[in-house]
């Protein structure tokens, strides 16, 4: 039995310092010391050893099992100890190296416009006012001189939720609710999104627009062009040539379309200005007596002028951008370009 136990002892020792993983060391236990290993039978025939001899046999198997478990724990610490030093030499982090720099996001071109125009606005004197994107008729197109059977009503332009109820086609409502609530002077300007059935390459159904408005006493179509003129001055720098061009609104009389210098061919005729040298950013106008009367106005007394200008159509002309629909597809390479 001694000369078994010497063997068992001998042979634990050489499996325990052979292995080198701890699923391996502890099937080398559950071999030597575990429920069905060797000791564990040892113990078990001891019943057949004489009465006399037992407790002499039972310590020197018990010294055996002390001693294979402490070559058990002494390897296990050590084969932990060879993983760490390994996981420290493949992943160690060489402090040496310059640092990772984390990527800073930046905000959408849209929006980076959407505020410069807001800032130039306000610095002229003008104050933001926001209204519902989910309009009234009346605020959106009666209060504007344009009646039921007007075409700007027309199903292909709007976006009807009900016979009363629209998604805004401009901001131009918040003009109104502003009136209703305030007498003259008014300076204030209304940013926001704006919906119209419209989606190709230079329109989306969803859109932005800064819509200004002036009323007071003695206003003329000349402090109009002077707004307009140092606006597309700030906005786009001195070289870009103004233009004001005749056209109709339902709610301003008389009406222009504000055009500057293309900024592509700087005036002297492109596929994007269709060779007229002349882009459009918006439209104008002295505001129409009858819009006055629907908030109670006095148009012999008070006079206004009223503008918007499209964000999309801005943003596009001051970064060269030729498809609209790149600013609502959001890609990350896009977008890097405005960081």
């Amino acid at each position: 039995m001694k000369e078994k136990l010497e063997e068992i002892k001998v042979e634990a020792e050489r499996e325990l310092k052979a292995v080198s993983d701890e699923t391996a060391l502890q099937n080398i236990k559950a071999k030597f010391v575990g429920r069905k290993g060797v000791i564990t039978e040892i113990l078990k025939g001891m019943r057949e050893v004489p009465e006399s001899e037992r407790p002499q046999m039972g310590q020197l198997v018990n010294e055996v099992k002390q001693f294979i478990e402490g070559l058990f724990d002494k390897r296990f610490e050590e084969i932990k100890e060879e993983k760490k030093k390994h996981i420290l030499l493949t992943e160690r982090v060489d402090i040496t190296l310059p640092g990772r720099g984390v990527p800073l996001g930046a905000k959408h071109p849209i929006t980076q416009v959407m505020e410069e125009i807001v800032a130039i606005l306000e610095r002229m004197g003008f104050e933001v006012a926001e209204g519902p994107e989910v309009e009234l008729d009346y605020y959106n197109f009666e209060a504007l001189n344009m009646p039921k059977d007007h075409p700007a009503r027309d199903m292909q332009d709007t976006f009807y939720i009900s016979d009363e109820i629209v998604l805004r086609t401009h901001t131009s409502p918040v003009q109104i609710r502003v009136m209703e609530k305030q007498k003259p002077p008014i300076k204030i300007i209304a940013p926001g999104k704006v919906y119209r059935c419209d989606s190709d390459v230079s329109h989306s159904p969803m859109f932005h627009q800064v819509e200004g408005l002036l009323v007071d006493e003695n206003v003329t179509f000349g402090d109009l062009k002077g707004v307009l003129s140092e606006f597309v001055r700030l906005m786009f720098g001195p070289q870009i040539g103004f233009r004001l061009r005749p056209s109709f609104f339902p709610f301003t009389e008389p009406s222009a379309e504000v055009d500057i210098k293309c900024v592509i061919c700087e005036g002297k005729g492109c596929r994007v200005c269709k060779n007229s040298g002349w882009l459009e950013i918006g439209g104008c106008g002295m505001v129409d007596p009858e819009v006055f009367k629907s908030v109670n106005y006095d148009p012999e007394r008070y006079t206004g002028f009223a503008f918007g200008v499209g964000v999309e159509r801005i943003t596009m002309l001051k970064f060269g951008i030729n498809d609209i629909r790149l600013f609502f597809e959001n890609g990350i390479r896009f977008l890097k370009q405005f960081s």
